[in-house]
């Protein structure tokens, strides 16, 4: 029992000498532990000494030079300008009344006449914010931000944001207040381009800032935050309601009288923002669209773009974009003079990526902001064809299938008949010479399969965001209002298999010395149509170049298709093509003396109502973007869908194709034998514009002489028979087709006697 119990007493005195040893164990890694935290925090300690020793203060100057952000073409060297240039003049603070600076305190910081400078968690807090959402938050003193200022485009990062806590407290340590407010006012972004105190009083009132009143240095003072938010000329009840707030401020803290303050109670009147010679020409397009679209992205801010001395590479390549300008922008269109009243638009982009090449805004950006390729707005016409094809080709319908050509013919439910330009007529037609042709009658009897609504849907797709009709068969004959970027898009998504890429003009944008990389474009594509579909379409957008209304881009050299269009009443024209790398759009409109509408285009050269004058600058351009490009096929569709469509309720049926000459009807024949001999004629007139005419006018000279012979109507019904190749209207039976149902793709209106044609071809 005895020697159990000493047994017990061993075991226990054993077991609390293993706790001993164990404890005894465990204290140097606990020591070692300690003061490694140690050394580390007095290594921190030591560091931030150091660095705070070496850290230098800025001067207001210095602060100019870090903060300019530069724009350049797609070789990242050729600068296109800057976000507005660098309007800074440094002044002395003693010159300016008190009021001036009190109005910046009451406005950014109200406690910095007693403040210590510096807010230790509001730095901390901001940094997490900038890490975890990639938003900015600068800082909430005064002192911070002229520090978050200097090392503006840095602050995103923990190094970053520990240089500017640095910098600000050094400045709160070395400086007294009114040297921090004077350097804060000089160097702050007031938008209009104007840095500091003094450009802002010029930019907003025409006076230098000595002379501001109490109101104008409040409302300077209240748009700080967001200048070119809240610029009055920008948003007049935002500026308001910062006004009032630094006015009732200023009372609080008694910086003005009663009296100034009863004086205070309207927002005093700016003078209105002029442009700077950085955005003359079409350098102030590129730079508003690189703008826009990053603001657009919610990556930046535009007061953000203008002070963040950031380095931007745009897509844009010079020799196209010099091309594009100079040919679009000129008097002279291959021997033929422009009217100075027309506007153009234009836009070239990478098929593969989306990248932007070239766009054409206007001639000078500094006389008209509204960008004609991305604002400016004109009926799409017969471009909007190609939608409806695209629809019928989904539907398994084949090129191959026939469709009644002949002109007028009347539809359910429209209450006028619809022609083709100059009333021809054009018998059993395949759709791809329908759309080569551009014939109306055709694409109105595919819209009714198809249907509006499919058609709208197709469009939207491929990239138009404008608001297109979805009740109207006339939809596909481009009565909707389009911008030139939307169907550089739409196209884009046809050229490149079916894969839309979307259109951007900022490829990447950096640090000013490249050594961070803030934002690059997204190239990565979405399949939106099956690329057998795309690449049958294709085909008949070839032979719109190659048989139809754009043989003029035949002389381009390299496989090229596309589609022309013209709108309902002649107030617009256009182009848009591509070949395997690249597409590209050209749209021409008469801008009514006002601007609030569309003349009809004049008729200039051989330009009947401009048609024909953007499939000119089309080719070109293209000429010059593709040369020494070696040229690359479209793709060959695996299926090519079955002859009227399945079930064979597609235009003429199952049972009429056009695989053999003997398959296609002589009226059919008959128009192949006329563009022949037409070709041939236009190709004997000599320059490259007296093509252009031929090719836009050919059908109405056709019409116009056969109607004038026959004396007598003979336009075929709607009931598809074959009466010959004539379908010129004359005498006073011939249908007029309304304000709707009159798109096509020609250069004019013709008209024979009492009847209407459509408006294209």
């Amino acid at each position: 029992m005895s020697s159990h119990k000493t047994n017990g007493r061993n075991a226990r005195g054993k077991s609390a000498l293993r706790g001993q040893n164990a404890r005894k164990k465990k204290r140097p890694v606990g020591k070692y532990i300690l003061f490694s935290l140690l050394g580390l925090i007095i290594a921190g300690i030591a560091g931030l000494g150091i660095a705070y020793a070496a850290i230098e203060i800025p001067s207001p100057e210095s602060m100019a030079l870090s903060q300019k952000t530069t724009v350049y073409y797609n070789d990242g060297k050729t600068a296109i300008g800057s976000f507005q240039q660098q309007n800074r003049q440094i002044i002395s603070c003693s010159t300016l009344p008190d009021y001036v600076g009190n109005a910046v305190v009451a406005s950014e910081n109200r406690t910095f006449w007693s403040d210590s400078g510096i807010d230790l968690r509001g730095i901390a807090r901001a940094l997490v914010n900038n890490i975890t959402t990639g938003s900015r938050q600068g800082g909430s003193t005064i002192t911070q931000q002229y520090a978050e200022r200097y090392y503006l485009g840095e602050t995103e990062t923990y190094l970053g944001k520990l240089k500017e806590a640095i910098l600000a407290l050094k400045i709160a340590q070395t400086q007294d207040k009114s040297t921090v407010l004077c350097n804060y006012m000089n160097t702050i972004y007031f938008g209009r381009g104007a840095y500091g105190i003094q450009a802002a009083a010029q930019a907003y009132f025409g006076k230098d800032a000595k002379d501001l009143s109490v109101q104008e240095a409040a409302l300077l003072a209240g748009i700080i935050p967001a200048p070119s938010v809240w610029d009055p000329a920008v948003d007049q009840t935002a500026a308001t309601k910062r006004y009032n707030r630094v006015i009732k401020i200023m009372k609080e803290e008694k910086y003005i009288t009663s009296e100034q303050t009863a004086a205070s109670t309207t927002l005093p009147q700016t003078i209105q923002q002029s442009s700077t010679d950085s955005y003359a020409g079409d350098k102030g397009y590129l730079l508003t669209m690189v703008k826009n679209e990053l603001v657009n992205s919610g990556k930046f801010t535009e007061d953000q773009l203008y002070t963040g001395g950031y380095s931007i590479v745009t897509t844009i390549d010079k020799a196209k974009q010099d091309s594009m300008q100079q040919l679009a922008s000129s008097s002279d269109a291959g021997g033929v003079s422009v009217p100075d009243t027309i506007e153009n638009g234009g836009m070239s982009a990478d098929v593969d990526t989306g990248a932007i090449l070239a766009v054409y805004g206007g001639k000078d950006y500094n006389t008209k902001q509204l960008n004609n390729a991305t604002q400016a707005i004109y009926q799409a016409g017969s471009t909007m064809k190609t939608f409806t094809l695209l629809g019928a080709i989904q539907d398994g319908v084949s090129l191959n299938t026939m469709f009644n050509g002949n002109s007028p013919q009347t539809f359910p439910g429209l209450a006028s008949s619809v022609s083709n330009y100059g009333y021809r007529s054009y018998g059993n037609i395949t759709l791809t010479n329908a759309l080569a042709n551009s014939v109306n009658t055709v694409f109105m009897q595919l819209n009714q399969k198809v249907t509006p609504q499919k058609t709208a849907s197709i469009a939207k797709q491929a990239g138009i965001t404008s608001s297109i009709q979805e009740d109207s068969l006339y939809n596909t004959l481009g009565i909707d209002a389009v911008h030139v970027s939307e169907i550089v898009q739409a196209y884009q998504t046809i050229a490149h298999d079916g894969m839309k890429n979307t259109l951007h003009i900022v490829e990447s944008v950096r640090s000013a010395d490249g050594t961070q990389t803030y934002y690059t474009a997204d190239t990565n594509g979405t399949q939106v149509f099956s690329s057998d579909d795309t690449a049958n379409a294709m085909v008949a957008l070839r032979a719109v170049v190659t048989q139809g209304t754009g043989r003029v881009a035949q002389s381009i050299g390299k496989t090229v298709g596309g589609k022309s269009g013209t709108a309902n009443d002649n107030s617009a024209v256009s182009f848009v093509g591509f070949s395997r790398h690249i597409v590209t759009a050209f749209a021409t409109w008469n801008p009514s003396d006002d601007g609030s509408t569309n003349d009809v285009v004049p008729t200039f050269g051989g330009y009947t109502n401009g048609g024909g004058y953007p499939t000119y600058l089309f080719t070109q351009y293209m000429k010059q973007a593709l040369a020494g490009v070696q040229d690359e096929a479209f793709p060959t569709a695996k299926g090519s869908g079955t002859v009227g469509g399945n079930g064979g309720s597609w235009g003429l049926g199952g049972d009429r194709s056009d695989s053999s000459n003997e398959s296609r009807s002589d009226s059919e024949n008959t128009q192949q034998r006329e563009t022949q001999s037409q070709n041939s004629q236009s190709q004997s007139q000599g320059t490259q514009s007296q093509n252009s005419q031929s090719q836009g006018t050919q059908n109405s000279q056709s019409s116009q002489s056969q109607s004038q012979s026959s004396g007598s109507s003979s336009s075929s019904s709607s009931s598809g028979s074959n009466s010959g190749t004539s379908g010129s209207t004359s005498g006073t039976s011939g249908s007029t087709s309304g304000n709707s149902g009159t798109t096509n793709d020609s250069s004019s209106s013709s008209q024979s006697g009492g009847g209407a044609a459509t408006s294209g071809n």
